[in-house]
Formats: C-alpha cells, structure tokens, sequence
C-alpha cells in the first residue's frame, strides 16, 4: 500500500517543498539548521503571557516556556514535550503548535527545552522531561495553575517522551497526572510494523530516516532502550493515566501509536484514538499549513477541555498526596 491520498492543501505544499534527501544524507546539523530557519507564521494565536523560565535539572538548569492564553489562576496544565526525534527541534521552533494548543484547551502550556542526542545521550531526554513534569507540579501555585489537571503531552519524539514520563511518574510514584496525549508518536522500534513497511517513501518521514533518528538517540547511550525510552517494551500498561492518540493515515510509525492505544484501552485505561487522513507525520507543528491540522487541534482541544471540566472525584490528589 502506498501513501493514502493527501488533502489538496497537504499535497500542494509537498509539491511545493520538492524533493528532500534523507537525514541521513543531509545531516543533523543540516536537518537541525533547516528546522530552526522555518519563518515563523504571519500570525499566531495571542496569549495573554508567555514567560520564559529556568529551573534545576537532573542534567543542568533547564529552560522552559510558558504559554498563558487566559489570565485564570488556576488554569490546568499541558507540559509539552516537542517533536524532532530526540535530535532536533526547540520550545521556538514547535511555538506555532504550543500556542494553538494553549488555545483550543484553554489551559496553560509549559513547554519543555529538553537537551538533544547525540550530544546528549539517552536517557536524558526522558529524565529532563519527568523532571520538567514533576517541577510543574510541585511549583503549581507559584505557576498558578491546578496540580489536579496536569497533563503530558507530545508530538512524534515528543509523543514518546509523554507516554515514557507517564509509565516513570506510575513506577516512581510521582505526580498524579491527569491525562496523557500522545499526538503521532514514536512508541516503538519495529520497522516491521504493517504501516511502516507500507510507506518506507513517506513524505515528511522516510524509513531511512526513522532509522537514522534511531541512531542519533541511541549514540552514546550506556544501556539499551527500556520501556522508558520505548514504551511499547512495557509489559504492563494498566494504571496509567487517560489517554489521547492522535495519528496520521500517512504516517509510517502510524501503527506504533495505535498499537499502543489498543493496548492502553485493554489494560483499562480510558482511551480515545483518532486517525486523521489526508495527512502525513509532522502534521500538527504547524497548523496553519493545513486545514485538518486546525481541525485536529480543534477536537483534541474540545476533548482536553471537555475532560477538564467533568473531572472524576478520584482524579483529585488528596493533599497529603501533593
């Protein structure tokens, strides 16, 4: 099976991008390069603050950003782990998505500046990112926002890193987190997976580059990758928070996450799965260049909104908990 049909919109700008080596024969450096040179839209959603922050890290202080589409007190809270596959990618580069997700959930978005691999080996990505969730937490009134509606979310590498500090925050018994939202992520190793072998020439993401992305994450890595680096080695993933899995038709990791979203729903765990067609991996960093993109954000933000206002009485923390 090839690429399923793209939306005029997606297909034009594809069309419009030309053809596009691989990563591998572009370079990190040059992927990276191309990345951080993206124009920024002519316009973007306003928030009512963005404050940039540096708190301590495990590896060294960390920069985060803070997206405040309202001026509510007590907003909940989305800790956003960005996309690039652990190699690239920054708080600036993925702002055109943090604010459209400030937005559509009404919610305060803190955005993770993890540091990258190669130059910084896994597992470091992961642990900045409980790191940066568990901060969040403790300091929710400093940041005013509401510890009880503390959400992860990611997209692509962004998405694993979400889904590995949910599985971390279960195991180490840390901040009771309200929802995960893992949006097109990196879940897995398995290049045999159906979609993968279907779309090895995806637009947006090559199979050479997955492979590569792989690579960069792994180098210098002390020990092999385990269910928090790549939750689907997880053997067990019952008791983890609510879930949002958000895919791409033609995404080639797309069965990673829907794999993974069955099972969440067959451990327990209350799952919503969308598979949006008409678009490819990448589709929601910049919203603006695709109207399913908006779309997306829109129900994913409904969704969010929707669940933060009926909470379940045991999704509060007592305060002996916090």
């Amino acid at each position: 099976m090839a690429v399923p049909p793209l939306d005029p919109d997606v297909a034009a700008r594809i069309a419009a991008l030309g053809p596009i080596p691989s990563m591998r024969a572009r370079g990190i450096e040059a992927v990276r390069a191309g990345v951080a040179a993206m124009p920024p839209p002519e316009s973007m959603p306003a928030m009512a603050q963005i404050e940039e922050l540096t708190i301590p890290g495990p590896h060294g202080p960390l920069a985060l950003r803070v997206y405040r589409p309202t001026t509510n007190p007590a907003a909940p809270v989305v800790v956003h782990l960005h996309g690039g596959g652990l190699a690239m990618g920054s708080t600036t580069s993925f702002e055109p998505l943090a604010r459209h997700l400030a937005l559509a959930t009404g919610a305060t978005v803190v955005a993770v500046d993890y540091r990258l691999a190669p130059e910084w080996p896994a597992p470091v990505q992961v642990e900045e990112s409980y790191a940066a969730t568990t901060w969040v937490a403790e300091n929710a009134r400093d940041l005013r926002v509401d510890p009880d509606r503390l959400v992860v979310l990611g997209d692509s590498a962004g998405g694993g890193l979400a889904a590995g500090v949910a599985l971390l925050v279960r195991d180490r018994g840390g901040p009771a987190l309200f929802a995960q939202v893992l949006l097109y992520p990196g879940l897995d190793r398995d290049l045999g997976a159906p979609s993968v072998l279907a779309m090895p020439e995806a637009p947006m993401l090559l199979r050479d580059d997955i492979v590569y992305l792989h690579e960069l994450a792994d180098a210098g890595a002390v020990a092999p990758p385990d269910c928090y680096r790549v939750p689907a080695y997880a053997a067990d993933l019952s008791g983890l928070p609510q879930a949002i899995v958000v895919t791409a038709a033609g995404d080639p990791i797309r069965d990673w996450g829907e794999r993974y979203a069955a099972r969440l729903r067959d451990a327990g765990v209350q799952t919503t799965l969308t598979r949006y067609p008409g678009v490819l991996h990448g589709f929601l960093m910049r919203p603006e260049n695709s109207a399913r993109a908006l779309l997306a954000i829109a129900e994913t933000g409904a969704l969010l909104r929707a669940k933060f206002d009926s909470v379940l009485p045991w999704q509060v923390a007592a305060p002996a908990e916090r």
